[in-house]
This record gives C-alpha cells, sequence and structure tokens, in this order.
C-alpha cells in the first residue's frame, strides 16, 4: 500500500447524520403543527357556525396565546419528568459504582459481549471506560442516556412555544386579511400551502423524504379542519 493510499485512509471521514437534531426538531415539528391544524381549525369552525369576521380574529389571537402557553407549559412538565427520572437513574449508578465497582464491570463487559466483542476485549474496553469516565460510560452504555439525548425542559418549552406562534401565525393573518365572507377559504388555503412547506422543511433538517412527510402533514391537517368546520356548522344552526 502506497504514501498516497495510506494518507487518504488517515483523512477523517466526516458524514452527515441527523439524529443531533431530533431534541428540537420533535419540539418545533410538533409545535408549528399544532399551531397551524388547531388554530386554523378552530377558526374554521367558529367561522362555519356564521360567526363574524371580528369573532373569528379574536377567536385566531386567544387560540394562538392561549396554544403557546400550553406548549410551553407541557413541555416543560413532561420534559422535566424525563430529565427527573436521568437524574434519579444517575443517582443510583452512582452509588452501585462507589459501593460495588466490580459488580458495574462485569455489566458494562457483558454489555459489550452482546454487542459483539470477545470477553476478553469487552472487559479491556470496560476497564478503560470506567477508568477514563465510569459514570459516563454507564450511562450511556447501560441507560442510554447520551448528550445528544439529555432531557433539556427550557430549551423544549421555548421551541414549542416559538413554533406554535409562528405556526398559528398565518391562519390570523389569514383572517385579518380575508374579504368577508370568504373567511373559510382563505384560512383553509394557506395553511394547507403552510402544511406543505412544513413537511417539507422538516422532512429535509431530518434528512427524510419530503413526499411521505407533506403527505401525512396534509390528510391530518385537512382532517382536523374539515372535522371542525362540520361541527362548527351543525351546532351553529343547532343554536
Amino acid at each position: 500500500m502506497d504514501a498516497q493510499t495510506d494518507t487518504a485512509i488517515d483523512q477523517p471521514h466526516h458524514a452527515v447524520h441527523y439524529v443531533n437534531r431530533v431534541g428540537w426538531l420533535r419540539a418545533t415539528v410538533l409545535g408549528a403543527n399544532d399551531g397551524i391544524v388547531s388554530t386554523a381549525s378552530l377558526m374554521t369552525g367558529v367561522a362555519a357556525s356564521g360567526a363574524d369576521s371580528q369573532t373569528i380574529l379574536l377567536t385566531g389571537i386567544a387560540a394562538l396565546v392561549a396554544g403557546a402557553m400550553s406548549m410551553a407549559a407541557g413541555e416543560y412538565v413532561s420534559v422535566s419528568a424525563q430529565s427527573d427520572t436521568e437524574r434519579a437513574d444517575l443517582a443510583k449508578e452512582r452509588k452501585a459504582l462507589a459501593t460495588q465497582p466490580h459488580a458495574e464491570w462485569v455489566e458494562l463487559r457483558n454489555i459489550y459481549v452482546e454487542r459483539g466483542l470477545t470477553p476478553d476485549l469487552a472487559g479491556q474496553v470496560a476497564q478503560q471506560l470506567m477508568a477514563a469516565d465510569a459514570l459516563g460510560a454507564h450511562a450511556r452504555d447501560e441507560l442510554g442516556i447520551s448528550d445528544l439525548a439529555t432531557a433539556r425542559p427550557v430549551q423544549a418549552a421555548l421551541a414549542s412555544a416559538g413554533s406554535f406562534a409562528a405556526g398559528a401565525a398565518p391562519p390570523v393573518l389569514a383572517a385579518a386579511l380575508a374579504p368577508a365572507g370568504h373567511a373559510i377559504v382563505v384560512i383553509v388555503t394557506v395553511c394547507l400551502l403552510c402544511l406543505v412547506l412544513l413537511g417539507h422543511v422538516g422532512a429535509r433538517l431530518g434528512g427524510a423524504k419530503p413526499s411521505r412527510s407533506i403527505a401525512r402533514t396534509l390528510f391530518w391537517g385537512a382532517l382536523a379542519m374539515a372535522v371542525t368546520a362540520v361541527a362548527g356548522h351543525l351546532f351553529g344552526a343547532a343554536i
């Protein structure tokens, strides 16, 4: 093997991965989709009941503010619960490492054996990793806790609230600018276009196929608006 080949082999390979985006991408896509669908559906239902333009617009504004706060609170509470569980597991693991380090070494070695290493090599790897960072090794390989998956409540809350508001803004603006008597058509059209854009951007950021992402966001968004519009029309007529 010549020097040129050796140099090519030694050069670092930088592959593009998307898993490091999972935490904020999930919260952002969920928030934006919920903002578009829930706000547009609510406004469409109110419009189908025969409400005037001002009522439709006020409904959208209230949905935007309430939804953003709800998403922020929900994400913070749920991710905080995950964070509490992670801390409890880490505390238990820290105590085990202090009181029975050999048993913890055996446990880590067995994990590597199950992944395909020989017992001798697995024992060496476990010993070296525990010497460098015992808690980090067990957190990563035994508990599945890593920097990429660590719960971050504030980050999740801000991402969800901001993305919800961004998603809810187009239907509210559509209602504000729609000609009298055409609110439903304008809101639905704008929101379907926003769902197409969201599906495309979300797929690109996550390295997935845009067509599949667009199809599912369109289907569920359109279904939600249709069902809510029917409910608004029926209850509006009954009232």
